[in-house]
């Protein structure tokens, strides 16, 4: 078992937690492997963490048991001026559904916003190791306000980026879209090719939705993938992953 696995659920929020902790039962049938939780302070404005007591009790028992936090945007919605450009309109209204927050916010305005996130979660006694922007995108000014905060990491689809020096480590990230019946079957075909092409990779994360627990063919198909791959990968969250890279380079540890 060389490979590292690390396995992430995105928009954990009060608003979501129902169906987020279908996909922890799903996990816990298959060991229980260690996770990083991308935490949202405001979901879609449906509730802050820091006001949802049962909420913050069930994330302090999953830190508990060694899952990590990592900072998932504000409110996890696009609310900058519209698109522009052709390119731009794909990946913020239709790839997206306007919920990349970060992809297109001065560096100010990132800054705001993940003062915020921060601020919650430091009131809750939290640690954010890193921040992840929703849907991956994030701006230049994002990336620059990301070097003024000492977190640990942030990712996009295809990388980890430690913050501390900057290096970027190659790690697919495999994710399905299930908005509709036509993207789950074409999630389910990607999915299957994707597995065989990342098969030697070093470091593979996986991203599962909330969404994804609202249909069970999709929960199935997970529930067979993540199963093969728990058996041939070690799991890790992301930090632990950076640590072991960082190790593995020459005089680093």
């Amino acid at each position: 078992m060389s490979g590292r696995l690390c396995i992430a659920v995105h928009d954990v929020a009060p608003a979501t937690w129902p169906q987020c902790s279908r996909l922890l039962a799903m996990l816990r049938e298959l060991g229980d492997p260690p996770l990083t939780l991308l935490v949202v302070p405001d979901y879609h404005d449906r509730g802050r963490i820091d006001r949802a007591r049962e909420f913050v009790a069930a994330i302090e028992r999953r830190i508990g048991r060694g899952d990590e936090l990592a900072l998932h945007g504000y409110d996890h919605l696009d609310r900058a001026p519209p698109p522009r450009t052709p390119r731009a309109w794909l990946q913020r209204r239709v790839l997206t559904a306007a919920e990349g927050e970060f992809s297109a916010l001065s560096c100010e305005q990132a800054q705001t916003r993940i003062d915020r996130g921060l601020e919650m979660f430091e009131r809750l006694g939290w640690q954010a190791d890193g921040f992840v922007p929703p849907a991956w995108l994030a701006s230049a000014g994002t990336r620059a306000a990301l070097r003024r905060f000492s977190l640990r990491y942030t990712s996009t689809h295809t990388q980890l980026i430690d913050l501390r020096d900057g290096s970027r480590r190659a790690a697919p990230c495999l994710t399905a879209a299930p908005r509709s019946a036509w993207r789950r079957g074409v999630s389910k075909l990607w999915l299957a090719t994707a597995e065989a092409l990342t098969a030697q990779a070093p470091l593979l994360r996986i991203g599962l939705h909330p969404a994804d627990a609202q249909h069970p063919d999709l929960i199935e198909y997970w529930r067979g993938l993540l199963t093969r791959l728990l058996r041939a990968r070690i799991a890790l969250t992301k930090s632990q992953a950076l640590e072991e890279l960082a190790c593995a380079a020459p005089a680093r540890c």
